[in-house]
C-alpha cells in the first residue's frame, strides 16, 4: 500500500504514474501579504480541471514533491484531491540550495535524531499538519552551489527518516554540476537504500556515462523536465532516454514534467511565451510518440510509467 491524499491504495493500482509534479508551487509568505494575484477558490477550480484533463489522458497518478519551502498547504492539496479521480501522493522534507532556514539553525541537531527529522517521520506516520493525509516519500534538493552544510544536514535528516520509516526519497539534483556524486556519497555514509532513490532532473543531461554511473549504484533515474527546454532541448532529452533504453537502462528511469496547475516563480505571461511545452499533457502529446519514433518499445515504455514507480512505493 501507499499513502495517497484521498488514503492507502494498493501499489498495483497507480497505474500511468508522472513521477515529479507539483499541484502548487508558491512563495507562501508573498501570497498571504501580498494577494493581488491570488483567488483561492479558482486557483483550485483551475487545479482540477488540469489535473483532470490529465486523467483524460491515461494517467492515473501524479507524485507531488511539493515540501517546505515550495509552499505546501495540504489543506489547499486536499480540494483538489476532492475534485479529482488522480491519486495524489504528497511528500515531505526541506528544499533548499544553500542554508537551512533559521528555524532549524537553532535546533540541533546534538546528537541522536535531526529535529528536522522528526518532523519528517511525523509527517510520514502521523500526518501533515494535523490532517490525517500522510506523505508517501522524502524530499530534499542540490543545485549548482553543491554540497553546502545546509544542504548537506537536510540530506542526512532525510537520510535518518528514511532510515526510520523505509520512505523512499527523491533528490533535486543539478546535473550540470554533476551532484548526483555528491548526494551518493552521503546516502551511502548513510546506509540508504539506493533502491528507494530517484535522483529528479537527471535528464537535464545528455551525458550518457554520468547517467549510467548513477544507475548502475541502483538509483532511478528522473527523466522529469520534459517541457524545460530551456534547460536541456526536446531533442536531446528524447534521444538520452531512447540511448539509455538501448543501453538497458528502462528499470531504471522515470518520466515526468517538473510542471505545476501553478506556479508563482515567473510573471504569468512568462511560460507561454519562453516554455509553451512546459505541462502536464507533453509526455502524451509529444514525448511518448518521439520515444516510439526512436525505437523505445511499449514494454519499455510500461516500465518507465508503470512498473518503475510502482516498485519505487512497494520496494519490489
Amino acid at each position: 500500500m501507499v499513502e495517497t491524499v484521498r488514503g492507502p491504495v494498493d501499489t498495483e493500482s497507480l497505474g500511468t504514474t508522472l513521477m515529479h509534479e507539483h499541484v502548487f508551487v508558491l512563495n507562501e509568505e508573498i501570497r498571504v501579504n501580498y494577494p493581488a494575484d491570488w483567488d483561492e477558490d479558482d486557483r483550485v477550480d483551475d487545479a482540477i480541471l488540469k489535473l483532470n484533463a490529465l486523467a483524460k489522458r491515461g494517467c492515473q497518478t501524479i507524485v507531488d514533491p511539493t515540501v517546505i519551502g515550495l509552499g505546501r498547504d495540504i489543506g489547499r492539496i486536499i480540494r483538489v484531491a476532492d475534485g479529482t479521480s488522480l491519486n495524489i501522493i504528497v511528500a515531505t522534507g526541506l528544499y533548499t540550495y544553500a542554508d537551512v532556514p533559521f528555524y532549524f539553525r537553532y535546533r540541533g541537531p546534538r546528537g541522536g535524531l535531526d529535529p528536522m527529522a522528526r518532523l519528517f517521520i511525523d509527517d510520514l506516520t502521523t500526518g501533515i499538519a494535523g490532517t490525517q493525509v500522510k506523505a508517501a516519500f522524502l524530499k530534499c534538493a542540490i543545485d549548482e552551489p553543491g554540497m553546502t552544510p545546509g544542504v548537506e544536514r537536510v540530506l542526512r535528516a532525510v537520510c535518518q527518516a528514511h532510515a526510520e520509516t523505509g520512505a523512499p526519497v527523491t533528490v533535486h539534483t543539478h546535473p550540470g554540476s554533476f551532484t548526483g556524486r555528491a548526494v551518493l556519497d552521503v546516502l551511502r555514509a548513510e546506509k540508504a537504500d539506493l533502491g528507494k532513490v530517484v535522483l529528479g532532473h537527471s535528464g537535464d543531461t545528455t551525458d550518457l556515462d554520468y547517467l549510467s554511473e548513477l544507475a548502475d549504484a541502483g538509483c532511478l533515474l528522473g527523466m522529469d523536465r520534459f517541457g524545460l527546454d530551456l534547460i536541456t532541448p526536446f531533442e536531446d532529452r528524447v534521444a538520452t532516454v531512447a540511448a539509455m533504453c538501448e543501453r538497458g537502462y528502462a528499470d531504471r528511469m522515470v518520466l515526468s514534467h517538473d510542471a505545476a496547475c501553478h506556479i508563482d516563480w515567473f510573471p504569468a505571461e512568462v511560460i507561454p511565451r519562453f516554455a509553451p511545452a512546459w505541462h502536464f499533457e507533453h509526455l502524451f502529446d509529444d514525448v511518448l510518440p518521439a520515444l516510439r519514433e526512436r525505437g523505445v518499445t511499449e514494454p519499455q515504455i510500461q516500465t518507465m510509467l508503470v512498473d518503475n514507480p510502482r516498485r519505487y512505493f512497494s520496494g519490489n
